[in-house]
């Protein structure tokens, strides 16, 4: 049993900024709104934070987790942490300071040590899975820092939707010759896009989701693909020139890119023969299934594949990133349910629309323990989808809450939301 903290001692959150991609994860996960950020860093605001580990699992660099033992009224305050460019070291405890009186400071130092282990004020409980399938190969993670990027070489950028639409989504394939950058479909790296921000200070990196499978997008070499959206506005339709995902789409063959990470491992495919795949996706979400669904079609021969099902989400087809080459793929390879929220002439269909009507399917795959579901899209899907799946198995008979721990904690429902 933890002892408990002295009422004097605070275990503060910290996040590291030297790790740390900005990729905004912890903000939107924090259920309480303890987490802020400014041009620069991604804050806790120690007032607010109740060490519920929310933000904990989704990062996908560890920055999140990191804790510092401070007296409470000498917290790290919110302009300091905007200020950081590294944590900061341990601060010293002197125990007559921190314990109430001094027949208590000998017990000082046992409860101090026994308080960087202390359980979190709150449980959280992910709604995915906060650990990998248990056959998933071992990835390699951080490699490579803002302090020590790798650079590949840019050898193709490709637009993968119409050119008549404003959805403007490039695949963009880097290759890092001799250098070690192992990956597997799942994981992310980061981009340090050149220049500086208004303040002067380089550009932080920005995080892409890998498209190609761990033997590269052409097979046996050392390379990777993107899937990058340029963009041009804000959520809210205000313009606004996105930094590194304009310097990436307008990127020529032979440019030089500054990368870093691999991040990411938990959203990783499981290794072992005829696992089903459920994959749910929306716009450049399509990136770890398109890596995914390769990996599963260059080992075809060796009929190693469980069922392959895929919702994809967008707008309109021209507007759906890899569309002709989606429907080149073999229907007895995989099943490809398309739901475009904007085609003319038709109702608006979104992916948990597309997962009811195929009830009966997803139903059939739920109740296999070899089945494993993989979401990546905006935030605002996610709800919907787990809705979705929640009616189709009770609909089907299975209870929905039992059915719901195991795949989170099986390592089979894998969310990846932004």
């Amino acid at each position: 049993m933890n002892a408990p903290l002295p009422p004097q001692v605070l275990k503060q959150h910290l996040i590291d900024p030297e790790i740390c991609i900005r990729c905004n994860t912890c903000e939107e996960t924090c259920p309480i709104d303890a987490i802020t950020h400014d041009g620069r860093n991604y804050v806790v605001d120690a007032s607010i934070c109740n060490g519920c580990m929310a933000c904990v699992p989704p990062c996908p660099t560890g920055s999140i987790d990191n804790w510092r033992m401070v007296v409470r009224e000498e917290a790290y305050t919110l302009e300091e942490q905007f200020g950081w460019d590294e944590l900061p070291g341990e601060k010293p405890l002197p125990a007559q300071g921190v314990v109430a009186d001094a027949a208590a400071a000998d017990a000082a130092a046992d409860v101090l040590a026994a308080a960087a282990l202390a359980e979190p004020a709150a449980v959280y409980v992910a709604p995915g899975s906060i650990v990998p399938p248990w056959s998933a190969a071992h990835p390699y993670v951080n490699l490579y820092s803002h302090k020590t990027p790798i650079v590949a070489t840019v050898v193709g950028n490709y637009r993968v939707t119409d050119d008549d639409t404003d959805s403007d989504i490039h695949h963009i394939v880097l290759d890092f010759g001799k250098l070690p950058f192992p990956v597997l479909e799942g994981q992310s790296i980061g981009i340090l896009p050149p220049g500086a921000d208004a303040q002067g200070r380089a550009h932080h990196a920005r995080q892409y989701s890998l498209a190609s499978p761990r033997d590269g997008e052409r097979p046996g070499y050392n390379n990777l693909s993107l899937t990058v959206k340029r963009v041009t506005e804000t959520h809210d339709g205000r313009p606004f020139r996105g930094v590194c995902s304009n310097y990436l789409c307008d990127v020529a063959k032979g440019d030089q890119v500054q990368v870093i990470g691999p991040f990411g491992n938990t959203f990783l495919m499981p290794n072992h023969a005829r696992a089903n795949l459920v994959m749910i996706c929306t716009g450049t979400g399509a990136a770890p299934m398109r890596a995914m669904t390769e990996h599963c079609r260059r080992r075809l021969e060796q009929g190693v594949n469980g069922k392959l099902m895929l919702f994809f989400g967008a707008r309109t087809e021209r507007e759906l990133p890899y569309f002709g080459p989606l429907m080149k793929l073999p229907r007895d390879f995989i099943d490809i349910n398309l739901a475009l929220s904007r085609e003319a002439d038709q109702p608006r269909r979104y992916v948990q629309d597309a997962i009811r009507e195929r009830a009966a399917d997803v139903a059939a795959l739920l109740a296999d323990e070899e089945t494993y579901l993989y979401v990546c899209g905006l935030k605002g899907m996610e709800a919907g989808v787990l809705q979705a799946l929640k009616e189709v198995a009770e609909t089907a008979g299975q209870a929905w809450e039992p059915l719901h721990a195991a795949l989170r904690t099986q390592g089979r429902l894998h969310l990846e939301t932004y």
